[in-house]
């Protein structure tokens, strides 16, 4: 069975579907495993509170998964520390390297 690496980039409806994709396959038991990370503009607007995102990432909580945001983009930006009251915030370079070579399909929003 697949197995899917979901980057969300986009700040805008584009993420939303992201999240809404990840969130189903995982319910709906639509691939062996969704594995989620936040890399680009998407994580200001979680670190700052935007409910329209927040409220995929408590559905992808409460089926186990926690999204991966980048920590240099957050450092970079100033807003690290908020960002971690959402997601775990670790340097994704090379966690990404790790999911391809796993065999994870990446999805990019």
């Amino acid at each position: 069975m697949v197995k899917a690496l979901v980057i969300i980039s986009s700040e805008d409806e584009k993420a939303l579907v992201g999240f809404m994709w990840a969130t189903n396959a995982l319910k709906y038991k639509w691939v062996e495993d969704v594995e989620v990370i936040l890399f680009g503009p998407i994580e200001r607007n979680i670190a700052e509170g935007d409910r329209k995102f927040l409220q995929w990432i408590e559905k992808l909580r409460e089926l186990g998964k926690l999204p991966l945001s980048c920590k240099r983009i957050a450092e970079d930006g100033g807003f690290a520390v908020k960002l971690e009251k959402y997601t775990r915030v670790e340097y994704v370079g090379k966690i990404i390297a790790d999911y391809l070579e796993k065999g994870y399909v990446p999805m990019t929003f």
